[in-house]
């Protein structure tokens, strides 16, 4: 009684687990005598040259394998829970939480607050070190679970409790000591909300983490999301552009110094605040090697990077010069050669026609700026570019990737169009063509009247969509139509 039943989905071809005779349905109850608890104590039982697996098979009989292998060679299973365990919720009520910011009559998977630091490592998830017990902390030490991410907020315990508002997130700070001591890989982050962990408080924090280097290899700071849900919550104000320059100011002076000491930039602001401030964005030298994209810290300077990569390579290969052509061969082929670098023949191949692109408030100079560059190197492309304003959360959330089908078509219906719609792939919901208020891409489409194409999260994807390309290995691809 109380034995975990992990039941398995699919058993690989030319597996161990099919020779072993394994089915769908089975069950892995035990592994060498020792319980699972989840995917890591699987994952670490079975790298033994000789193991002993407990099974209960579907029609309800136990037994236990004996298996001679490789060291560390797979079994061949998949589970139907794939971290074959119940997920961890969130207990705390942190004050600038964005699902308690969330309208109601969303799908139930957007309301579920996790705090799990295996998804962290699995996933990247960011933790606050309140839901892990002593015992998760020897797990990760043991199987070496790194880099953990952690939402730390601020390293006063006190202000960290109130945040929070769970009385021991403050003592729940000493797990990262133990993680630092145990030398577990950690990256860290920092909401900041106006007038609360800002200015001094920010500069403590700053401070603090550093004590965890080189452990600790990233912090990124990052504004509070605010939208129009927020009734009943904690009054929060939105930054103004005076904030930014403060809290790049603060960063940029600690960059300075931590730099000098250990040669990395350390802690980073998010590309909000630049934009915030009306500030160049730092250069790509300055990210140590964009280990917080998921926070938006570098995201816009690799896209532009990226795409003036891309565009440097079209420009010579229509000028005639430089490499032969590659992913885009053929747009400067006067003569109909593929393999001739003739001058660009501004009035052939498919850099040519009318669409459109849409994108959040965020992004949008951005685009518009690459989409400007696109249209004077090939003067018959006509690139409409749409800024999208948030009215589903409110106008201060400003990321594309919140943005939902029914705001795309509201502010697209009627306008001109042209023959397509390019959207970034981060509207979507991973590996879906799902928006975030359950509109697909086919809806989009009927709706408005346009093929729309997908764009993968590159300035190589972006230009080779532009250009009407399908893409290669050397620039990357467009994801294409959703059909």
């Amino acid at each position: 009684m109380g034995v975990k039943r992990h039941v398995i989905r699919r058993v690989l071809p030319d597996s161990i687990a099919e020779e072993m005779g394994l089915e769908p349905g089975d069950a892995v109850l035990r592994i060498n005598d020792q319980d699972i608890d989840d995917i890591f104590d699987y994952q670490f039982l079975v790298q033994d040259d000789y193991i002993e697996v407990a099974v209960l098979a579907k029609g309800g009989e136990e037994c236990v394998l004996e298996i001679e292998k490789e060291p560390g060679e797979d079994l061949g299973l998949e589970f139907e829970n794939g971290l074959m365990d119940e997920y961890r919720s969130c207990r705390n009520k942190c004050i600038f939480c964005f699902i308690d910011q969330m309208p109601k009559g969303m799908r139930d998977t957007l309301y579920f607050k996790d705090d799990d630091s295996r998804l962290s490592f699995l996933q990247g998830n960011y933790v606050t070190l309140t839901n892990m017990s002593d015992h998760d902390i020897d797990r990760i030490i043991r199987y070496r679970l790194e880099p953990i991410n952690i939402s730390f907020q601020t390293t006063n315990p006190k202000l960290r409790c109130m945040m929070l508002n769970n009385r021991f997130a403050g003592e729940a700070l000493r797990k990262a000591d133990r993680l630092f001591e145990a030398g577990i890989g950690m990256n860290g982050q920092i909401v900041l909300c106006r007038g609360i962990n800002d200015g001094k408080e920010l500069r403590r924090s700053i401070s603090d983490l550093t004590g965890y280097l080189p452990y600790l290899t990233s912090v990124s700071v990052v504004p509070v999301g605010l939208s129009d849900f927020r009734e009943g919550l904690y009054p929060l104000e939105p930054f103004t552009k005076e904030d930014a320059e403060a809290v790049i100011d603060c960063i940029e002076g600690w960059q300075r110094k931590i730099f000098a000491q250990h040669g990395i930039h350390f802690v980073h602001a998010s590309d909000e605040w630049y934009l915030l401030a009306g500030r160049k964005l730092p250069e790509a030298e300055r990210y140590d090697g964009y280990l917080q994209l998921e926070n938006g810290v570098g995201m816009l300077r690799l896209l532009m990077d990226e795409f003036q990569d891309a565009f440097d390579r079209e420009k010579e290969r229509c000028q005639g010069r430089g490499e032969a052509p590659g992913v885009l061969e053929g747009i400067c082929d006067k003569d109909g050669d593929p393999g001739s670098n003739a001058a660009c023949d501004m009035q052939r191949g498919p850099a040519s026609g009318e669409f459109s692109i849409a994108t959040g408030k965020l992004a949008y100079p951005v685009i518009r700026e690459m989409a400007d560059q696109a249209m004077e190197l090939y003067p018959q492309l006509h690139i409409h570019v749409h800024e999208i304003i948030n009215h589903f959360f409110g106008e201060k959330i400003t990321v594309s990737g919140l943005l939902t089908g029914r705001d795309i078509i509201g502010q697209l219906k009627g306008k001109v169009l042209g023959e397509r719609l390019l959207l970034p792939v981060n509207m979507l919901r991973s590996g879906t063509d799902v928006f975030l208020d359950d509109v697909t891409v086919g809806e989009v489409e009927k709706t408005l009247q346009v093929p729309v194409d997908i764009v993968k999260s590159s300035g190589y994807d972006l230009l080779s969509c532009m250009l009407g390309k399908a893409g290669s290995a050397e620039y990357g691809k467009c994801a294409g139509r959703y059909l």
